[in-house]
């Protein structure tokens, strides 16, 4: 997960570098952000990261009280400062996992957002707000960007969780399957009251049930649960039953 974040910031930083000003300030993916305030968010979030970090390696609890001087700081900044400022913040908080020994990694273990964190669940977290704003920033400059594959293969196992927080119940309950290719990944999609994803358990008189089933590339069912594959974004996809349920599924995940 280490890798492929230095790989999802060397990415990013080809993208900045090929950026004009007009585009910097442009519309991103994300509907309300500029590209500029996307690498604000990210440039701001590797700072609070490294923070996080420091204190999973001391024994120290996170401190969220540091964390809105910091935003402030980087909303302050002009789009140009905010794009130049990215990557150097970015690169401070990798190298700094990069340094670390396999004792210091076996060793971290933080209360964070009400979970118990490893040294793997602080780089996934980082990987996952990362990989996908990074695809936001890649879109504005091609429409048929891809979540690069080393992140989407890794974001695969985390993609129930965050389910659980972008998932919105929408309309009648359903149930659909969701298969991955590219890595290969099968999910069960069940929409009641609540939104939940968890592996699919298998046909049969003790298996699952669904009412129809979607096969997408991996990268593009990570973009689904993150709210980011609308029909302009959407590769070739197979779709067996009524053709709506891939509609619906993008209705449950909104994005953040």
């Amino acid at each position: 997960m280490i890798a492929a974040l230095r790989n999802s910031h060397e990415r990013l930083a080809l993208l900045i570098g090929a950026m004009s000003e007009d585009r910097l300030t442009g519309r991103s993916y994300c509907r309300d952000w500029t590209v500029a305030q996307v690498l604000s968010h990210l440039g701001s979030g590797a700072e609070i990261a490294l923070l996080t970090l420091e204190a999973a390696v001391t024994g120290m609890p996170a401190n969220p009280d540091a964390n809105p001087p910091i935003w402030d700081a980087w909303n302050a900044k002009s789009p140009q400062q905010q794009a130049a400022d990215c990557l150097p913040a970015d690169d401070a908080h990798i190298k700094r996992f990069e340094g670390l020994t396999d004792a210091e990694l076996a060793g971290i273990s933080l209360d964070l957002y009400g979970m118990q964190v490893d040294a793997a669940g602080l780089a996934r977290m980082r990987l996952s707000e990362h990989a996908v704003h990074t695809w936001d920033v890649a879109v504005a400059l091609d429409p048929a960007a891809e979540v690069a594959p080393d992140a989407a293969g890794l974001l695969l196992a985390h993609l129930p969780m965050v389910a659980g927080w972008t998932g919105r119940p929408d309309g009648e309950p359903f149930r659909l399957r969701l298969r991955g290719t590219g890595p290969a990944a099968d999910f069960l999609l069940a929409v009641t009251d609540k939104v939940t994803l968890g592996p699919w358990p298998g046909e049969g008189p003790a298996g699952a049930t669904a009412d129809g089933q979607v096969q997408l590339p991996a990268e593009a069912l990570v973009r689904l649960v993150y709210g980011r594959l609308d029909p302009g974004h959407t590769p070739p996809v197979e779709v067996t039953g009524d053709a709506v349920l891939l509609d619906r599924a993008r209705a449950v995940f909104p994005g953040l």
